[in-house]
């Protein structure tokens, strides 16, 4: 995962390099699904409000009928709360922009109370995991409204509207349930072992071409990184599945595919890629899942996941700690690029708000990898706009039909690069400032440009004034973790014979524990000013944890009360 060479050091400065920061990735396997449902979700309320005449109120439906692009990853019962739980955070957001707005029209007071919802906003999106498109469409929404002309009495009306738009939103996203039901699940096992499997074949390129013994290639450390983190992503989506009842029989199913790819990454020599690729395109239609050749009546492996299930998470106040440093940048950063905006005069400081409330990532060396793309992508999206509003301008059906054909390219383009889908976003945000009249497009054009540049150099400035210097206790915190996993694992394989399940229930938490401390330390090597990080002991634990986990499953692999399955053919992926 990382150099097999230990080093210790300080800690430098990232470099902050353009390489690969526009480079366009293939595509999500399930790009049409956000794109189709935001369509969906979109059209049926502004078309609505077009036939009513009162386009001008689009902007509250629009703010719950985006709520349909978060949860496409999550099984249907988890998207059901989650999906909800968004529509409640995006009327909360919303009910204070529209309440403030009532209340003042001093712009140093709107920005400032925008800046805070957005950092509110962030830490919730980042604590609950809640996944793409996170914080920024939340504060979009807020920031816009707090510059719309309200009054009180306005206020439940706007509300109303937009509650009833999240609503549809709702049903769109859970409408795919019951053609079918099992869809996330299994594309998550399938992504799990297609990673195991890339991780395999490039562990036997490795010993091929001489490259292995006293250290990995970053190819060979990158796939492995990449499996356990699939791995990790697959138990996520299937223990958030009901562990009784008819669909228990799939999600248990689905686990044993998922321990095969755990054993996969745990002992790659002894694996056959192929083997878990053919699993996994036939996860891909709606067929019968494939058996891994295990014995029925062998349920230690699952027993270990038992234990996970009886695993309560943090509390969120827990969880929202160690996100201070970001929520305090995202705070001072959008608050800065608003104050900004307004000394030079710009009408909709809410622009270079949002703009640097979406560069906040992990680190500071993510972070400006984000600035990068966001302003390529919007000055790009300023020049469609620029090509586009002559058409927009010829009717009010052409402009939402605009709209939504934007929309769909956004959703559709932003997985093979945050630039390319902000060049859809940019003319959509531009068109429907105009949905209450049209406006100048060369005014709209100079101000989008100049708020973007303005949001951010700003907005990435806070993020290297404001420092976080718990990243490096975290790495800390998270090597201890994966050592103690990795002793409870050893004291286990020492026992002659374990109890049920205890032994994979190790193996299972040492894998998750090396998975986050390879994320912790590679967020934490992208900080800036921090104090030297013990790469040695990161390297250390996790050589000895792999070394553990490759222990284990030849463990398992041998385990006497197997019966028949004890070939060594039967139990290997």
């Amino acid at each position: 995962m990382s150099s097999a060479t230990p080093t210790s050091g300080t800690s430098p400065a990232p470099r902050l390099s353009l390489a690969g920061v526009l480079r366009l990735r293939r595509p999500s396997e399930i790009w049409f699904k956000p794109a189709l449902s935001s369509v969906a979700a979109v059209a049926p309320p502004n078309l609505l409000l077009l036939a009513l005449g009162r386009l001008d109120l689009a902007m509250y439906t629009m703010a719950g009928s985006l709520c349909a692009l978060y949860a496409h990853n999550r099984p249907y019962a988890a998207r059901a709360r989650t999906l909800a739980w968004v529509v409640l955070g995006m009327l909360g957001g919303l009910a204070v922009a529209l309440v403030t707005a009532s209340l003042t029209r001093n712009a140093v007071v709107l920005v400032t109370v925008g800046a805070l919802l957005a950092a509110a906003q962030k830490a919730l999106c980042d604590a609950t995991r809640v996944g793409p498109p996170g914080n920024v469409v939340l504060t979009f929404i807020s920031s816009a409204a707090l510059f719309v002309p309200q009054t009180l009495g306005q206020v439940p009306g706007h509300l109303a509207l937009a509650a009833a738009a999240g609503a549809w939103a709702w049903l769109v996203g859970m409408a795919p349930a019951p053609v079918r039901p099992h869809g996330p699940e299994r594309r998550a096992t399938a992504q799990a072992l297609n990673a195991a499997a890339a991780y395999a074949a490039a562990s036997r390129d490795t010993v091929s071409t001489g490259e292995g013994g006293t250290g990995e290639g970053d190819a060979h450390a990158s796939a492995r990184a990449a499996g356990y983190a699939a791995v990790q992503a697959a138990w996520q989506t299937l223990l958030a599945l009901p562990s009784t009842g008819a669909r228990a029989t799939t999600r248990h199913a689905l686990e044993r595919l998922v321990v095969r790819a755990e054993v996969a990454l745990a002992a790659p020599a002894d694996t056959d890629p192929e083997r878990l690729r053919a699993w996994a395109h036939a996860l891909r239609g709606g067929g019968r899942i494939p058996r891994t050749g295990d014995a029925p009546e062998d349920t230690d492996e699952l027993l270990g996941v038992d234990a996970e299930l009886a695993a309560r998470p943090a509390p969120l106040w827990q969880r929202l700690g160690p996100l201070t440093p970001i929520a305090a940048r995202t705070a001072l950063g959008c608050a800065l690029a608003g104050y900004a905006s307004l000394a030079l005069g710009i009408g909709r400081p809410y622009w270079a708000l949002v703009t640097a409330a979406a560069l906040y990532q992990a680190n500071v060396t993510l972070t400006w990898s984000r600035a990068v793309q966001r302003v390529v992508g919007n000055l790009a999206g300023v020049l469609l706009f620029a090509a586009i509003a002559p058409l927009a301008h010829l009717g009010q059906a052409l402009l939402v039909l605009c709209c939504l054909a934007l929309n769909f390219g956004a959703e559709a383009l932003i997985t093979r690069n945050y630039w390319l889908g902000s060049v859809c976003v940019t003319p959509m945000a531009l068109l429907v400032t105009e949905f209450a009249g049209y406006q100048a497009p060369g005014d709209l054009m100079a101000e989008r440009a100049v708020d973007t540049l303005v949001g951010a150099l700003v907005g990435f400035l806070a993020a290297v004034v404001v420092t976080n210097r718990r990243a490096g206790n975290r790495v800390e915190q998270a090597v201890t973790a994966a050592d103690r996993a990795r002793e409870r694992a050893a004291r286990l394989l020492a026992e002659p014979v374990p109890a049920p399940g205890a032994l994979e229930a190790a193996r299972r938490g040492l894998a998750a524990a090396l998975t986050d401390l390879r994320a912790t330390a590679d967020g934490a090597a992208g900080e800036w000013w921090g104090r030297a990080l013990p790469q040695e002991r990161v390297v250390l634990a996790e050589q000895a944890g792999h070394r553990t986990l490759a222990e284990a499953v030849r463990r398992q692999a041998t385990r006497p009360d197997r019966g028949a399955s004890t070939r060594t053919e039967d139990v290997r992926p």
